[in-house]
């Protein structure tokens, strides 16, 4: 049992379980019956997304010290009760079932999945190799 941190429309691993996308918005131009056949995720949880603002901050980001506090902003968000709870219930479950978490960005370490995956492991999370 375990918890994956995957890109949203890549193909499935075997084993991956349910898959959680963890965004603001869902993806554009396809329609929602066809978000688990394409996988990007069978259900949406945009509560440990990060906020338009901080979106905006990855987007406009283009130096170290912007990607710095972009991860700050995205962490600070995090800490919010409804967040914090649902890292916790996400990290809870990861000792239960195997599940996946993601995002569309392409490189992690530009994306809020990376701070989520060390939030997640913060909080007990068992993660997949």
């Amino acid at each position: 049992m375990s918890v994956r941190v995957v890109r949203l429309g890549s193909p499935r691993t075997p084993g991956e379980g349910l898959r959680i996308g963890t965004v603001r918005r869902p993806p554009r131009g396809v329609p929602k019956s066809e978000y688990a056949r394409r996988d990007f995720y069978d259900v949406w949880l945009p509560t440990v997304a990060p906020s338009q603002e901080a979106m905006d901050m990855a987007h406009a980001a283009s130096t170290p010290a912007q990607w710095r506090a972009f991860f700050r902003r995205y962490r600070s968000e995090m800490k919010r009760p409804d967040a914090a709870h649902a890292i916790a219930l996400l990290a809870a479950l990861s000792h239960q079932t195997d599940f996946s978490v993601g995002c569309y960005c392409e490189d992690e370490a530009h994306c809020h999945r990376h701070a989520l995956r060390a939030l997640l492991q913060a909080a007990g999370a068992k993660l997949a190799d």
